[in-house]
């Protein structure tokens, strides 16, 4: 699985102009399943973001979690960040997980969220989502269970 992190002060998505989805403080967490993930993949990365220590503490180190801020995390799924740009000005998809198992993995990394005791507020699989965001630093940060 791949994971694009994003520290925000807040974030929304809208489906059809209605606010399905927002937080304030925390992390939005664009997240793709790729072929041939499984548990493992989403339990690595839901581990792995819930214990990040990119918030800053007292002495302004980024030393703290999301869990440790009490901060809130929006879900939001994205298969295009599965791209494969290698070759032609066209990018191909297929090595995304194909949509039954994608939408799988996606509401199971929701759950794992969750279980480390997290808010998480989600995005809607398959839809056409606007996403909007004001990135706190900017702190940007690209997870791939791939390279763990």
């Amino acid at each position: 699985m791949r994971a694009l992190v994003q520290r925000v002060a807040e974030a929304t998505v809208r489906v059809d102009g209605e606010v399905i989805g927002e937080i304030g403080p925390g992390l939005l967490v664009l997240v793709c399943a790729m072929a041939g993930d499984g548990s493992s993949e989403a339990e690595y990365l839901a581990r792995k973001i819930a214990k990040m220590r990119i918030f800053q503490d007292a002495a302004g180190k980024m030393n703290r979690s999301v869990l440790d801020q009490g901060g809130a995390v929006l879900v939001v799924s994205q298969f295009t960040l599965a791209a494969d740009t290698r070759s032609g000005n066209r990018p191909g998809f297929s090595t995304a997980a194909r949509p039954e198992a994608g939408e799988a993995l996606y509401l199971e990394f929701v759950d794992l969220m969750r279980g480390h005791g997290i808010t998480v507020a989600t995005g809607s699989f398959g839809a056409d989502m606007k996403v909007s965001l004001i990135n706190d630093g900017p702190v940007t940060i690209w997870i791939d269970s791939d390279q763990a």
